[in-house]
């Protein structure tokens, strides 16, 4: 199964990701569009922190309208229109991967683009791969 791999040794900080991201959910190629990757620092670090697609997630176990269901072609967690907007999912997780839009007041997150990862596809380091697991 293919799996986003993410390496953040090879980034570079460069941001291709969030602007590919937010180009792709938008239209828009703006970093403050709707993007579910940012380059975070660590310490001195740039890490792409987006959703990890965890086999037991705790964004799942938090919604309390069941509004966060696995993909069965892409295997990838969506956000489905059940969303009520009440942050517990953003909440939940560890990795601050979840994102809440305002506009549509609904949770956001990864959904790996539908199978074909847009910011692995414009990351020039190979710091986020679409690779086999």
């Amino acid at each position: 199964m293919k799996r986003l791999i993410v390496r953040p040794t090879e980034c570079t900080h460069c941001r291709n990701c969030e602007l590919a991201c937010a180009f792709y959910h938008s239209g828009v190629p703006t970093p403050v569009g709707p993007h579910v990757i940012e380059v975070r620092r660590v310490r001195t670090v740039p890490v792409p922190l987006t959703c990890l697609q965890c086999d037991d997630a705790a964004c799942v176990h938090a919604c309390p309208v069941d509004a966060i269901r696995r993909n069965e072609k892409t295997w990838a967690l969506e956000v489905t229109d059940r969303c009520i907007g009440c942050h517990a999912c953003e909440q939940a997780c560890p990795f601050g991967a979840m994102y809440f839009r305002e506009e549509t007041h609904r949770a956001l997150k990864c959904d790996l683009c539908q199978g074909r990862p847009t910011c692995a596809a414009f990351c020039p380091t190979d710091a986020l791969r679409w690779a086999e697991s």
